[in-house]
């Protein structure tokens, strides 16, 4: 664990310039609006150890696959996300001295990234040869209200000398991603341009193989100079090189002068503009913006901030590290995906680096899409499913590729346009659990919102697809006399081509069940609409359906019944059982153990059995939940960040508080204090919904059922109260609760009728009540 960020309600603030550990602040500091962000690297020059990082949403490149051993059914390629035009770049000389941090001495330094309005400021003051003092204070934001801009106020004030100072704002192309498979760039140039104080730069992803579309993005930047407040005579003058553009001002300032340099960022891609237009609406884009200049702009984008705050924002009174760490969380889930275009997903790492690709996972449906339907618009939460719609085509095909026919989708484990994309067999052909969460996805939006119109209308046709693998994956036992589902990898990753993973087995016959569900509502609703999907689908109404049913009455689910809990898959009772705490010295096992050892032993990765357990809570009794807890959690070293939230919430449902909060502290602070060693690499964006619901779903104890609202919140011993605000179906709550009791607030026009630990209260709109 690192320890050296300072504990703050709102902001996340390093004093003192930590070196060694600056790809980590850099990954903590990233900024983002949806459609563009970059991670919290410095303006000007450094040659020390940093990722440097900018992102556009939707543009990626199929990175040719490298395997070892060639299996059919692999992916040929490895969708990533790239690392696109570096747009914030000022290079700084003061004199004939390039300003670098890792050369110079630093007398002060402090980055904080502000949280509330979403801004990332740096204040440092910096000794160059000869004794010669400067401070830098610098600002930036990605536009939460402009969502294709940045904008960047840069300030440099010799404190001790005078001399010219040359200013080199630019656009860099000449970038690559670290994870590049082959060390090539992505990137060919197509077009820069100069003027006067700006510049253009419009570049292509290279050609490709596998039939990918080749994206565009136009970079534009604009650039302003003032000294002391008042702006400044200046001539530009005009750089280009290769990828590259700049505009270079030398100005004479004196001790004490505040030299200010403001300067206007622009993405522009071909997915949301023609290429032909894309340089004419990127100078338009900037024009406008460097016209408004940044203080505007600043302002439209912290009441943009303010207003998503007033829709999703915790609360913690006794705990500021706690405070923090769930803002922390709520703010990048915030700016990485705004719901506004429903052919974006969440990447895994969101804007702050590029592992995993930049790809949607089946994270999305299991831990994001709560968070959205509780702190958003229907409409963004709606449009994560929608994605997964648009996408069933690809599903089939990739069914297809597997052996699968009639119309059998399996969606994929890695995508960036439905295709998988992911290259270790052990995933690709086995975690097909990810098929479950899909649906179950479907599912909990349906119940939550009380919409019924997606799943009617999309819904059902991406439930058929899974029904269908589902029932081709499984296959008869004639010794067991049941169904079973052999060569899998469940959610815990630590186990690979084992049988009968418990969870696997169940999600897909709940799958099966809610499929028959809606089609038997669907039938006394809409039977024309049902009929025009039966049509659409090729569905074989009676024989389907009885194969899912009798599919459904005959599963085998490993049990076993001296222990009483389920088995996470057939053969785990043969492996030495073992707990976390025989192997203390040698965690992470993930990064001490070899594969083989991992494979063989009994530690989880994260939760399994108990994810069931999570999902289907309704489905069993209180009893079996506490017992499969207590014998799962011991053996889990949580070496994913999508462990902790899981067991939070259930240790919370079964009175163990003290396991709750533990859990909670761990995915709150996860990337915060560096909990897994790999920070440096990009934040965890996807478990940090995970944060929330710890908070919501597991402190408050926030379900659902029959259609009601329920909370059964409590406090934690290690706060004194916490509020938290939450929207449903129309109605939007602040909940805070103390020690003494539980206070509703309707912030909404909408009457609501709520189960309060087991009692139903009405609250009417505009109104409050307390218990």
């Amino acid at each position: 664990m690192k320890n050296y960020i300072t504990h703050d309600e709102w902001c996340i603030v390093e004093n003192g310039f930590h070196a060694e550990y600056n790809e980590i602040t850099e990954s903590l500091m990233s900024l983002g609006n949806g459609r563009m962000g970059q991670r919290g690297n410095f303006e000007e020059h450094y040659s020390g150890r940093s990722l440097p990082g900018n992102y556009v949403a939707g543009v990626y490149f199929p990175d040719k696959t490298r395997v070892g051993w060639w299996k059919n059914g692999y992916p040929n390629y490895f969708a990533k996300v790239l690392n696109a035009c570096n747009w914030i770049g000022i290079d700084i000389r003061i004199g004939e001295e390039m300003l670098d941090l890792n050369t110079c001495e630093i007398e002060t330094f402090s980055r904080v990234l502000n949280m509330k309005e979403g801004v990332l400021e740096r204040v440092t003051t910096v000794k160059l040869a000869e004794g010669r003092r400067i401070k830098i204070h610098s600002k930036r934001f990605c536009s939460m209200a402009d969502d294709e801009s940045g904008a960047i106020s840069y300030k440099l004030t010799p404190l001790n000398f005078s001399d010219n100072i040359t200013i080199t704002p630019y656009l860099d192309g000449n970038i690559k991603n670290r994870d590049a498979n082959y060390d090539e760039s992505f990137w060919n140039e197509l077009h820069k341009e100069t003027g006067f104080s700006q510049g253009y730069l419009i570049l292509e992803t290279k050609p490709n193989p596998y039939g990918v579309e080749l994206f565009r993005v136009a970079t534009g930047m604009a650039f302003d100079i003032k000294l002391n407040g008042l702006k400044a005579g200046y001539q530009s003058l005009p750089v280009k090189m290769d990828k590259y553009v700049a505009g270079t001002v030398k100005m004479e300032v004196k001790e004490g002068q505040e030299l200010s340099v403001y300067k206007y960022g622009v993405n522009l891609s071909s997915t949301n503009y023609p290429t032909e237009k894309l340089l004419e609406e990127c100078k338009a884009y900037v024009a406008r913006i460097a016209e408004e200049g940044f203080d505007q702009l600043l302002e439209a984008h912290m009441q943009a901030w303010a207003t998503k705050w007033e829709r999703n924002d915790i609360t913690i009174e006794g705990n500021i590290a706690a405070q923090q760490g769930i803002r922390f969380n709520i703010f990048h889930l915030g700016q990485t995906y705004t719901g506004e275009d429903e052919r974006l997903n969440i990447g895994p790492k969101g804007f702050t680096g590029e592992k995993y690709g930049g790809s949607t996972y089946w994270d999305t449906e299991a831990y994001c899409i709560p968070f959205y339907l509780s702190t958003a618009e229907q409409k963004v939460a709606r449009n994560l499913l929608v994605y997964r719609y648009k996408q069933l085509d690809k599903a089939i095909e990739n069914a297809e590729k597997l052996g699968f026919s009639e119309g059998a989708a399996l969606y994929p484990m890695v995508t960036m346009n439905g295709e998988e994309c992911h290259n270790e067999w052990e995933i690709t052909f086995e975690e097909i659990h990810r098929n479950g969460a899909i649906a179950y996805a479907i599912y909990d939006y349906t119940r939550y919102t009380g919409d019924e119109s997606y799943v009617n209308d999309e819904g059902l046709e991406v439930l058929i697809g899974i029904s269908r693998f589902w029932k081709q994956r499984i296959n008869w036992s004639e010794e067991k006399g049941q169904y079973v589902m052999l060569g899998v990898t469940g959610p815990n990753e630590y186990e690979n081509n084992v049988n009968n993973n418990w969870y696997t087995n169940y999600i897909a016959c709940w799958t099966l069940r809610y499929t028959l569900e809606i089609i038997g509502k669907l039938w006394t609703q809409d039977s024309r609409k049902l009929n025009e999907i039966i049509i659409s689908t090729n569905f074989s109404l009676n024989s389907e359906m009885d194969a899912w049913k009798h599919i459904v009455e005959n599963m085998h689910f490993p049990y076993d019944a001296k222990r009483q809990v389920y088995l996470q898959q057939q053969g785990f009772l043969d492996k030495e059982i073992l707990t976390v705490s025989d192997i203390a010295g040698e965690r992470p096992i993930n990064q001490n153990w070899s594969w083989d050892r991992i494979l063989r032993s009994c530690f989880i990765k994260q939760a399994d059995v108990l994810q069931g357990l999570y999902f289907f809570e309704d489905e069993f009794q209180m009893a079996d939940i506490k017992r499969n807890f207590e014998f799962y959690e011991p053996m889990t070293v949580h070496e994913s960040s999508l462990s902790p939230c899981v067991h939070a919430i259930l240790a919370a449902r079964i009175g163990l508080k003290d396991k709750a909060y533990e859990m909670y502290v761990r995915t709150a602070r996860l990337d915060l204090d560096d909990y897994n060693n790999d920070t440096e690499d990009g934040l965890h964006i996807t478990s940090m919904a995970g944060t929330w619901m710890s908070i919501v779903k597991g402190f408050a104890g926030q379900r659902v059922k029959d259609g009601l609202l329920v909370l059964n919140p409590y406090v934690p011993e290690q706060w004194s109260s916490y509020s938290f605000r939450i929207g449903f179906q129309g109605a939007a709550l602040l909940v805070s609760v103390s020690k003494t009791g539980v206070s509703i607030q309707n912030t909404s026009g909408k009457s609501l009728t709520i189960m309060l630990r087991n009692q139903r209260l009405f609250i009417d709109a505009f109104a409050s009540a307390k218990v």
